[in-house]
């Protein structure tokens, strides 16, 4: 809970990719083995897993607390 009494998320310190409950699209750069990739945000770079979507080097995919959900279609 937040200082104010309201139940509403808020990050600290760096901000994460999603700090919210949607999910972010964002464009794989570099896969790094393990289940994780570098993704482009569009304001700059930042490591995801992969683990649980078949995502190559191109790929649009939506991140939700740093974890790909979902390939996007071309």
């Amino acid at each position: 809970m937040n200082p104010g009494g309201d139940s509403a998320p808020r990050c600290a310190g760096e901000v994460c990719l999603t700090c919210s409950d949607s999910a972010v699209p964002v464009t794989v750069v570099s896969l790094l083995g393990d289940g994780l990739a570098v993704v482009d945000t569009g304001s700059g770079r930042e490591e995801v897993s992969i683990a649980l979507v078949p995502a190559a080097v191109g790929d649009r995919v939506l991140v939700h607390a740093g974890e790909a959900i979902a390939v996007m279609p071309p």
